[in-house]
């Protein structure tokens, strides 16, 4: 079995300049993610337009939803997989390819089913993100700055559904919503050409110190041999990580994929005043990102263990969406932005954290696929969600029974991952 050698490296001496080249890393991942939720949030924000365009009811509009969540599920066993084989450098350039041309692509749909295959396409490019991302953390960061590091990258998430309220409705309004697929398609392409001239792996980069290299790799030794699915799907820190995406997943998709269509219906917003509140959204889900992240990895430099500095931060985030119960509810469009807000920031919090638990329990090589595994069952959550949301919203009218889903969910995902991993033990695979 090949490890990394621990004897061959050490953390550098308190006050040692050990470099940030890491950090440069970290903000390619960031940009990737922006431009991934760019491609998400547009078709949200154009749904009551392409709505009177297109004639689909609340029920086809769900399975439009199901179709990118589908192919998400799909992509994400397929990608993780693939990345952990391949590796991030030639993984990411791929899977970035495919979700920006079905990104474009979205411009040639005319019907229900056209942009059913489309969101289909994109969501199987899109799913390969997530699992490049937090193998990439997992071989440039120490165990201590992963979860700032991944709460670093996931705020591009926020970044991307705020750039897009704030330029889509411009672009569509001036040259059609055809022309919002197009522009915001190439913007992977950009991406592309930075990560192909600026990443390699730590050992391998000639710009990266070895006073860096030997900071990246001072934690304990690692196998780095190749993991099976079928030494993953036993271990009760896979269906710890699994089932905590199962259960909280969908809400962020709830989030993504309805609100701009509540305030359409419940306030009256059009495609021209949508733009603000969901800027105020995002941004505050943006803190939540960064905060949350950062809110455990300062518990551990206090000299938490790891359990308890993942699981309080987690316990803060999933305490923090209980208000959400209340926007459904909510008469001033303002109220229901503030429960928005906090909601957002608190999933945000919750997911860099629930993510850093795959690189506290598993080695290097198997990340890429556990993460596969617990978005893919996330995935199926929200086609789940995203299929029943269409019918209650068809037949009730009212999100009320939606918000309440939504602010219950994280308590019983901490309780059920509590129980699974007591102690966040490290995987025996």
């Amino acid at each position: 079995m090949t490890t990394l050698s621990a004897s061959t490296t050490h953390t550098p001496a308190p006050g040692a300049s050990i470099g940030r080249y890491r950090w440069t890393i970290c903000a390619l991942l960031f940009f990737a993610t922006t431009i991934n939720y760019i491609h998400r949030q547009i078709f949200s924000i154009l749904a009551p337009t392409l709505e009177r365009e297109i004639h689909w009811t609340e029920v086809e509009y769900g399975y439009i939803i199901s179709a990118f969540q589908g192919a998400y599920a799909i992509g994400l066993v397929l990608l993780g997989r693939a990345i952990d084989r391949f590796g991030t450098r030639r993984g990411f350039s791929f899977i970035i390819t495919i979700w920006s041309l079905a990104a474009m692509a979205h411009a040639l749909a005319m019907s229900t089913f056209g942009f059913g295959a489309m969101r289909f396409a994109l969501g199987l490019g899109e799913a390969g993100n997530f699992p490049a991302s937090i193998k990439t953390v997992a071989e440039w960061f120490p165990k201590h700055e992963r979860a700032f590091a991944t709460g670093i990258f996931n705020a591009g998430s926020n970044i991307g559904a705020v750039v897009a309220p704030a330029m889509v409705p411009w672009i569509a309004l001036h040259y059609g919503w055809r022309w919002s697929f197009v522009i915001t398609g190439a913007f992977g392409f950009v991406w592309l050409i930075f990560w192909l001239r600026i990443y390699q792996k730590p050992s391998e980069h000639p710009r990266l110190t070895k006073a860096e290299l030997d900071y990246i790799q001072s934690d304990a030794d690692e196998s780095v041999e190749q993991v099976s699915w079928a030494r993953l799907l036993p271990l009760r820190q896979t269906w710890a990580f699994a089932i905590g995406k199962f259960l909280t997943d969908p809400v962020w998709w709830f989030y993504l994929f309805w609100v701009p269509k509540f305030f359409n219906k419940n306030f009256g917003l059009t495609l021209d005043k949508i733009g603000l509140p969901l800027i105020i959204i995002y941004l505050a889900s943006d803190i939540g990102s960064v905060g949350g992240g950062w809110l455990s990895s300062a518990l551990l430099k206090r000299g938490w263990s790891e359990n308890a500095a993942r699981k309080t931060a987690l316990a803060v985030c999933a305490v923090a969406v209980i208000p959400i119960v209340f926007a459904g509810s909510a008469s001033n469009m303002w109220v229901a932005v503030g429960l928005l807000s906090l909601a957002t920031a608190a999933h945000q919090g919750w997911s860099a954290n629930l993510f850093t638990l795959t690189s506290d329990m598993f080695p290097k090589r198997a990340v890429g696929s556990a993460v596969g595994i617990g978005g893919t069952l996330g995935a199926i959550g929200g086609m789940m969600v995203a299929t029943a949301a269409g019918f209650i919203l068809e037949v009730t009218g009212s999100y009320w029974s939606l918000f309440i889903m939504a602010g219950s969910l994280y308590l019983v995902a901490l309780a059920i991952i509590h129980l699974l991993v007591p102690r966040l033990e490290p995987a025996r695979v």
